[in-house]
């Protein structure tokens, strides 16, 4: 509780808002959040679930696990990932969604603070593979607030949920918007 109230404070006096709650009765998600364009946005990101009571896992790269940082950040629901081994991070998620009764995954879609035309579809076979839906989360620089949108449940047609995604996640601004690209931005004819 003082954990809320303290998140709920810091989240207020530097001016930001956490609008609309995780949905209600949804105990296992994915949680799509976007723009990632700094490191802010985990702080702020963290900062937000926490002041919802809401504790959600999330995928690092597993050098900001070091014998200072890792156990904060294992407590904080940080999940190490080799970025440069291929894996079957897929298999393994879908596994730990299906022995949990609850568990909030939030993942970055471009994977990365730096810009990337094609956001990864990791996410997205997680959700699918596990019989999850996938809720959107966001940051918003432009008004300084942050919090879910809708809701997506995997269709199997991915082109299509990626359209309806996206369009949710278009007027979203970034701390650094020129590092932020929804990947239909790059399929579109010229």
């Amino acid at each position: 509780m003082v954990k809320k109230i303290l998140a709920t404070f810091l989240l207020r006096l530097l001016g930001w808002r956490i609008i609309g709650d995780m949905p209600a009765g949804i105990k296992k998600c994915v949680v799509l959040m976007a723009p990632h364009t700094s490191n802010l946005d985990f702080f702020f990101g963290w900062l937000g679930y926490t002041s919802k009571g809401i504790f959600s896992h999330f995928l690092i790269k597993k050098e900001a696990f070091n014998r200072f940082s890792g156990r904060p950040l294992r407590a904080m629901g940080g999940i190490p990932i080799d970025r440069r081994q291929s894996s079957n991070l897929v298999i393994q998620l879908t596994e730990e969604f299906r022995i949990r009764d609850e568990f909030v995954l939030t993942i970055t879609p471009e994977g990365t603070r730096k810009l990337n035309k094609n956001w990864k579809r990791g996410y997205y076979f997680i959700a699918q593979n596990s019989g999850v839906p996938i809720v959107l989360g966001y940051l918003n620089y432009k008004n300084k607030t942050g919090g879910f949108g809708p809701v997506i449940y995997p269709s199997g047609n991915y082109e299509a949920d990626l359209a309806l995604i996206e369009q949710f996640y278009k007027d979203k601004t970034a701390r650094y918007p020129e590092m932020f690209n929804l990947s239909w931005n790059a399929l579109q004819p010229k």
